[in-house]
């Protein structure tokens, strides 16, 4: 029987996906997205959050165009010179393939990502063969940024920066999530409501 994880923020204000327009996870998600304990059984969830989908062709645009400049140059060469091993057709096929093994890598890599704000933490989860968990109290979040490059503001997206320290290095990012200005306007107004609070 798998335990309560936490509450949703039903009743805070600001909150959930009517606010931010976000594409929010059901709450019993976390039981496969994050590691058991992590979250307190009283811990209210306010934001659960993953990459918009088009994560996936954004961060894979470089190398779908390298595949494509090299997949052509390969079907060229193979018209040009006949004596070579390959066929314009053969050209063509591994680069499909090579291109469907790239987006197949950057699905998991979007599965990856879990971004949660509570009414105690953020908390982001990444990786794929490698998973890595960032996790802050509230009170340790000395400052916030939204950063969107031209390529993610044209699609309604941004990223969101966390700092534990009084510089402008940050320690995680929430990356390419849609409404980032609305995102982040819940991720304030949450800390300045439980952030001085002990965890």
């Amino acid at each position: 029987m798998t335990r309560p994880i936490a509450r949703w923020a039903a009743a805070t204000p600001g909150a959930g996906a009517g606010a931010t327009g976000a594409p929010e996870l059901a709450v019993g998600q976390l039981h496969s997205a994050l590691p058991a304990g992590l979250l307190a059984d009283d811990e209210i969830v306010i934001l659960l959050l993953r990459p918009s989908l088009l994560f996936v062709g954004l961060s894979s645009l470089a190398s779908l165009t390298i595949i494509a400049v090299v997949t052509l140059s390969l079907a060229l060469l193979a018209i040009r010179l006949t004596w070579l091993p390959w066929s314009e057709l053969a050209a063509y096929a591994m680069g499909a393939a090579v291109a469907a093994a790239r987006l197949l890598w950057q699905c998991l890599e979007w599965w990856g990502f879990v971004y949660v704000l509570t009414d105690r933490r953020i908390v982001r989860r990444a990786g794929v063969l490698q998973v890595s968990i960032f996790e802050a109290p509230l009170r340790n979040i000395q400052h916030t940024s939204i950063f969107q490059p031209f390529r993610e503001r044209v699609f309604g997206l941004g990223s969101i920066g966390f700092a534990t320290a009084g510089s402008d290095v940050f320690d995680a990012f929430w990356v390419m999530i849609r409404r980032p200005l609305a995102v982040h306007k819940v991720v304030v107004e949450t800390m300045r409501r439980y952030g001085g609070r002990g965890n």
